[in-house]
């Protein structure tokens, strides 16, 4: 199934989801065209495209710069901010906030070339993603990757008031591509790129700046 998603255009990670909704959307078509005629069976498409339109995995075409750090959800630049690094990284980083709307394609993509060396479940709350305090508070997944050179950069997906699930299917040890899908947040969230201050990152974007997961450029290492 997840082969025949991918043909089409949708996340692998939404199976599931769109089962549900084919099977619901189903029986309104078929309760609506019973009572009320079979051209109010055509109302039920509506949450139907809603679904598949959230669910929707364009293909991408990946920068070839093995020296930069691509965005690693859709959506546009909440915050850049130097803080206290996650553990994996240690010391200080600069950390890329990036806000996704319902709207945006929520699957999301390796910022570099790595192995997945850090994989971390952080319990929390459903804070809305907009939340400065979101990013501290809500529940979160941590990817920590080591590049081929040996710098260490870490994803964070947050889940956000309507985001209550979030998929990241690689494991400690996987090797991911620059630009790969590891995973998704469903229905509306944040993600997170820290890069340690130490490696002295060019950071390539602005507040407010739209980017797309796997093809912008965030940040330049040296």
């Amino acid at each position: 199934m997840k082969r025949w998603l991918r043909i089409v255009g949708l996340a692998e990670y939404g199976g599931d989801e769109l089962l549900i909704a084919a099977l619901a959307c189903g029986a309104m078509a078929w309760a609506l065209a019973l009572a009320l005629g079979p051209w109010t069976a055509l109302v039920a498409l509506v949450p139907w495209a809603i679904v598949l339109w959230f669910f929707r995995d364009p293909e991408r075409r990946v920068p070839d710069r093995p020296d930069a750090l691509l965005s690693p959800a859709d959506g546009r630049v909440q915050d850049i901010q130097e803080v206290d690094a996650p553990s994996y990284l240690g010391g200080r980083a600069l950390r890329i906030g990036i806000f996704l709307s319902p709207l945006d394609v929520h699957v999301n993509r390796a910022p570099c070339e790595g192995t997945v060396e850090h994989l971390r479940y952080l319990a929390g709350e459903f804070l809305p993603a907009y939340n400065p305090r979101a990013p501290e508070r809500n529940e979160a997944v941590e990817l920590g990757l080591v590049t081929p050179l040996g710098m260490r950069v870490l994803v964070k997906q947050i889940a956000g008031m309507l985001a209550r699930r979030i998929v990241c299917a690689v494991r400690p040890g996987a090797r991911l591509a620059r630009g790969a899908r590891y995973g998704m947040i469903k229905f509306g969230s944040r993600t997170e790129l820290y890069i340690p201050k130490r490696l002295n990152p060019q950071i390539k974007v602005q507040l407010g700046q739209k980017v797309f997961a796997g093809t912008s450029v965030v940040g330049m290492l040296p």
